[in-house]
């Protein structure tokens, strides 16, 4: 992962001074809150419904052994003990006080860490596959241009004041699991006839009050025109976005009301100016960027060890966990563990002090000393020994952390929704873990198969409710809580999005509509097809049908 040079430590380091001062000044009444808006948006800082709110960056989704630690410290002094891992591989504190936010800005300055961008109508932090790196799948490592695009957008001066907040992902795996295409910039990896690596490049994609599938700007885009084949979207954006309305800001919305063909005009004529202009790169920059994400130090071992082979057939806890959780590596030998962080009773995303503390010595001791946050809110080591496994899964059950329910129905993506949130029009979590009580079987939820449920408190859809293979989203009627449902999302290579089903439900209903969904699935399923599968035959119909059979 990319480690701070003396520049950066000196620019975060002012940064962390300013704000500071910014501060003071505020709490002093020598800033109004108008004019501290901008100031704490532009420092990661949000007003929710019951405190600030403090979002943290996680360049790429990775973070270091010392990085948890420090988390976890600021989790224990400056929160309510825990933190929460967001679907952009972010971290949020839920609960500092405004008072202390700037020590804990120069905390997470000690460890490379900050909260810049992470808010505001500005260039947000890349994301990309939590695999990246070690997919045997991979085209090649995305996790380089995400470096690039994140030192080119940091404090960019002409996209700091955008007409909205901007997201772009990075996908260099074959399965896209980065959600690519419902972003506002989506990158796909990709070779040419010649079989030259390259880029194709979508724009106008997004959840939210109006989701849109991004659209093809660029098919192919050599490596060295990434930056000013950004730069010329992003003008022709910053140029043409609604500024009168905030809802209809998002690039996504420039693109319909311009048209594709001339949005994409506009575009190619931009990128005619600039294309081979000082922004072009290099082979050495992309090197450069690139050795910051070289292998470490892998042992030369071969397939299915003896202390992996042992523990499977004689442990069927840590069978069914290793079947569920544990994936492929590009490296013979190791293995790729995701830590599913959705007990249930815990809010998803949710992670404790002891747990970051925790996880930061499992990765020391197994995974070279680094962790990711994946879009699913869950934590991967990527690169375990398949001979330490078992004393892995050992581990991690020990603390409770071993739950097998990766993929599965229960591993709900959840915004923190009307508990925490300003916006939201209703609860998720509680939505979330009645239906992890409902479906409390793992015999069940492995015989149901692949399932994903996105839950989104209000229509910004946190949650990316869009897209989930069901997706909740909580509404408002007079003043009382409901909850829509769509079915037949999906952020994965055939991205889709979902249909509402029909009239919304109330809290208590919800659980026995998943389950009637569920049944249907069932019935209608033919071997080897996923919920989504099903869906894309059958359609919607069989599905509303059931729903809504003794409705009055």
């Amino acid at each position: 992962m990319y480690r701070y040079d003396n520049y950066d430590h000196q620019m975060l380091s002012d940064r962390v001074a300013q704000f500071r001062g910014q501060t003071e000044r505020y709490l002093d009444g020598k800033l109004s809150d108008a004019e501290f808006l901008p100031l704490r948006l532009q420092n990661g800082l949000y007003v929710q419904r019951l405190a600030p709110m403090l979002r943290v960056a996680v360049p790429y989704g990775m973070l270091a052994s010392k990085q948890l630690r420090k988390l976890a410290l600021i989790a224990r002094e400056y929160d309510k003990g825990y933190a929460h891992f967001t679907t952009r591989q972010n971290v949020q504190f839920n609960w500092p006080a405004l008072e202390d936010v700037p020590d804990i800005l120069a905390h997470l300055a000690e460890v490379e860490m900050h909260a810049i961008q992470t808010s505001g109508n500005c260039i947000r932090n890349t994301t990309t596959d939590q695999f990246a790196g070690v997919s045997p799948d991979e085209l090649e490592d995305a996790r380089p241009y995400c470096e690039i695009i994140r030192q080119w957008s940091t404090f960019h001066p002409e996209f700091a004041f955008l007409p909205r907040k901007f997201k772009i992902a990075v996908c260099g795996t074959k399965v896209d699991q980065a959600a690519t295409q419902v972003h506002d910039i989506g990158i796909y990896l990709i070779k040419n006839s010649d079989g030259e690596v390259g880029f194709r490049i979508l724009a106008g994609g997004g959840l939210g009050r109006t989701p849109v599938i991004g659209q093809e700007i660029f098919d192919f885009v050599e490596k060295r025109h990434l930056l000013t084949a950004l730069e010329a979207i992003l003008r022709v954006y910053n140029r043409s976005g609604r500024r009168d309305n905030k809802y209809k800001a998002r690039i996504k919305i420039t693109v319909r009301e311009t048209g594709l063909d001339a949005f994409r005009e506009k575009v190619l004529k931009e990128w005619a100016v600039i294309k081979d202009g000082p922004q072009t790169l290099t082979d050495e920059e992309i090197d450069r960027c690139k050795s910051f994400f070289t292998d470490p130090d892998y042992a030369d071992l071969g397939d299915q060890p003896e202390e992996l082979q042992a523990p499977l057939g004689s442990n069927a806890l840590f069978a069914s966990w290793h079947e569920q959780n544990v994936k492929a590596h590009k490296r013979s030998g190791y293995a790729v563990v995701t830590v599913a962080m959705k007990e249930t009773g815990v809010a998803p995303g949710d992670v404790t002090d002891l747990q970051l503390d925790y996880l930061a010595d499992l990765a020391d001791e197994f995974s070279f000393g680094e962790v990711r946050v994946s879009h699913h809110q869950n934590v991967v080591l990527a690169d375990v020994r398949q001979d330490k496994l078992f004393a892995l899964w050992e581990k991690l059950h020990a603390k409770s952390l071993s739950s097998n329910n990766l993929d599965l129905l229960t591993d709900i993506i959840c915004c923190p929704g009307g508990d925490f949130c300003a916006l939201a029009n209703a609860k998720s979590i509680p939505i979330a873990e009645s239906i992890q009580r409902k479906f409390d079987d793992l015999n069940e939820l492995k015989e149901i198969g692949e399932l994903r449920i996105n839950i989104s408190g209000c229509m910004n859809a946190c949650g990316h409710h869009h897209v989930g293979n069901i997706g909740i989203l909580g509404v408002d009627k007079k003043g009382e809580e409901f909850y829509q449902v769509s079915l037949g999302g999906s952020s994965r290579n055939e991205a889709s999005l979902g249909k509402i089903i029909g009239p919304a439900f109330a809290q208590e209903e919800i659980p026995v509509v998943v389950e009637k969904i569920v049944s249907v699935y069932k019935a209608k399923r033919s071997e080897q097809e996923t919920f989504l599968d099903t869906y894309r035959r059958i359609g919607i119909d069989p599905f509303k049908e059931v729903v809504y059979a003794n409705a009055d």
